[in-house]
């Protein structure tokens, strides 16, 4: 019975994603249609929009993110099918408009119906709202929160841990936490359908995975430097011996190559179009308190090469300088909102054309905290082996506050698995950085404090002896 059930829940959501994308379609298509005939009837026209419609929509989606209620949520989902369905709505829009220019009566291309391409992508919004909220809603009227496991090996490394998780309550629900040297971890394991592991030596992590795997209980673990070798790894067959082979190296000539000609193609493009609002932050900075618009600070780029980072000024002349904390009274009116926006960040396109930075990489620290973070963790100083970069993964994952060490895996993960193609997918979906309410937060000092106290052994121990 059980599993006739998961059978047809599988088959109502993809019925649900189908309804929803078809919907996506009819409404462009319908609206768009009021102007253009030749998408309300059968024609060479409706056809091609349709074909476009479709291949570039599930381009958008890998880029952006699908309809996956009940592993994310609702806003997070809104923005990335709103961002996804109005970049397939411009490039099919576009792809009308050059076929009007087939028509007889018409000899060049125009943009036309503009309003009611805007008008589209209004409906499409409210109807990806709609089906995201109660998408949510079903999901979770029919699942209660999955049981879990918290295995960590310190207080602290709990803190850190159920305060990512309690931010999803829907989806998990604590049941116990246990000291990754506890000797029943292995009956507990049982209790549960889901172990998170957390900040554990990776040979104690190996057990306990392998404990998961027996009784099909799903595991989340934070990942170390092995793990970033092993899962960029290629097959490897050494006569019969299966092995898997990982050549540590840096970026090849060719890559080298494509990455600056689009890194100098890019920042000349972007730094054009976004013009009016360097001059708009500029002024905005000027009139507040007459000081200098733009602030320069020195940072570290590939192999620790230092160079000097260019901004849009967003704190007060002569003040401290170390990394924003929350309700720092150092930020100006206007700095608030640069930073919100991300305009203080547009005078670095100048950093890329000089060729101190890519457009894509590890964010270059202040050396300060270069210094800092490589103390705690050596491993830190590996993000040094690629340019410094306007955007990357860590800051489209991650936040502003995002802790050193996933940081690091973040950067790494990138460097690892490094194309153009991947630099393009990240250089889109740095526009749903600018819909994240979370994504410029700044260091919060207040320590990450949870209800749930560390099943220490050793006192335990020490309390029976």
């Amino acid at each position: 019975m059980h599993k006739h059930l998961h059978k047809f829940e599988t088959m109502m959501w993809l019925c649900i994603k189908a309804l929803l994308y078809i919907l996506l379609l009819f409404v462009f298509m319908k609206v768009l249609g009021r102007e253009n005939i030749g998408l309300v009837r059968l024609s060479r026209t409706m056809g091609i929009t349709i074909m476009t419609f479709f291949i570039v929509g599930i381009l958008f989606l890998s880029i952006y993110g699908k309809y996956d209620v009940g592993r994310r949520k609702s806003k997070p989902i809104i923005n990335s099918l709103s961002l996804a369905v109005i970049c397939t709505d411009i490039v099919t829009y576009l792809q009308v408009m050059i076929m009007r220019t087939n028509v007889p009566d018409i000899h060049e291309f125009e943009f036309q119906s503009i309003g009611l391409l805007f008008l589209a992508m209004f409906l499409q919004i409210l109807a990806i709202v709609f089906f995201t909220y109660a998408g949510n809603a079903l999901f979770f009227t029919i699942h209660e929160p999955e049981k879990c496991c918290v295995i960590t090996s310190s207080q602290k490394s709990l803190d850190e841990i159920v305060f990512a998780i309690q931010r999803f309550k829907k989806q998990y629900k604590i049941s116990f936490v246990l000291n990754y040297r506890d000797p029943q971890i292995g009956e507990q394991i049982k209790m549960v359908d889901t172990v998170f592991i957390y900040d554990i030596p990776v040979d104690a992590r190996t057990n306990i995975m392998r404990w998961c795997y027996k009784f099909k209980v799903n595991v989340y673990f934070n990942p170390e430097i092995e793990d970033i070798m092993e899962l960029n790894a290629t097959q490897y067959v050494l006569d019969d011996v299966y092995l898997l082979n990982k050549n540590v190296k840096t970026f090849t000539m060719e890559q080298r190559i494509m990455k600056r000609l689009l890194d100098i193609f890019l920042s000349l493009v972007l730094g054009i179009l976004t013009s009016p609002l360097w001059l708009a932050g500029m002024i905005a900075v000027k009139l507040y308190d007459g000081g200098p618009v733009i602030f320069k600070q020195e940072r570290a780029t590939i192999n620790g090469r230092r160079f000097e980072v260019y901004k849009l000024r967003t704190m007060k002349q002569n003040v401290r300088n170390y990394s924003a904390v929350k309700n720092d009274n150092r930020i100006t009116p206007p700095g608030k909102l640069l930073r919100r926006t991300r305009i203080d960040e547009l005078p670095q396109l100048l950093n890329i054309l000089k060729g101190d930075m890519t457009f894509v990489g590890p964010r270059p620290e202040m050396i300060s905290n270069i210094e800092k973070y490589t103390k705690e963790l050596p491993e830190f100083e590996y993000r040094l082996r690629v340019k410094a970069g306007l955007t990357g993964y860590a800051q489209i994952a991650g936040k502003y506050n995002t802790t050193p060490k996933d940081k690091l895996v973040m950067d790494m993960m990138y460097i690892e698995q490094f194309s153009v193609w991947r630099d393009i997918q990240l250089i889109l979906q740095t526009a749903g950085v600018l819909l994240k309410s979370d994504s410029a937060e700044e260091f919060d000092k207040r320590k990450r404090q949870s209800r749930y106290i560390f099943p220490d052994i050793d006192q335990k121990e020490k309390s029976n002896s």
